[in-house]
């Protein structure tokens, strides 16, 4: 099965998706891949940072929860976060439905735009990912 992975978008081997906010230089929006999501199952909770917390780089900075497991989420730069998406609590299934859109988790500002250099790009991560 291939899973969905968009081109416009930074990845971490760990399974993590940044995307630049062009309309707020020093932002990103950050959540889970596709492939994640479906590894994961059917998300049922998810405990994520809140405003102001600041995260680090490759550093364990929430819990995802499914029916079958929980797992690890973490950031793939660090910085302060401006905002949790909230309509996950009462929502959390979108991480499943959407891992791109309404399934995001988290929005910072970037302490250092040059750890983006250490992510990877769509073609890069689709290589690393487990064939099917």
């Amino acid at each position: 099965m291939d899973h969905e992975t968009p081109d416009d978008l930074l990845y971490t081997p760990e399974h993590e998706w940044l995307r630049r906010e062009p309309e707020s230089p020093g932002e990103a929006v950050i959540g889970i891949t596709d492939f994640a999501q479906d590894q994961v199952g059917d998300v049922v909770y998810l405990d994520l940072p809140g405003e102001g917390d600041e995260v680090a780089a490759g550093e364990r900075c929430g819990e995802i929860e499914s029916a079958k497991t929980v797992s690890d989420f973490y950031s793939p730069v660090g910085g302060e976060v401006l905002a949790a998406n909230g309509a996950l609590e009462e929502h959390p299934e979108l991480v499943n439905e959407s891992p791109y859109g309404d399934g995001w988790m988290i929005r910072i500002r970037i302490a250092d735009e040059a750890q983006l250099e250490g992510l990877l790009d769509a073609a890069g991560y689709r290589a690393q990912l487990p064939e099917s």
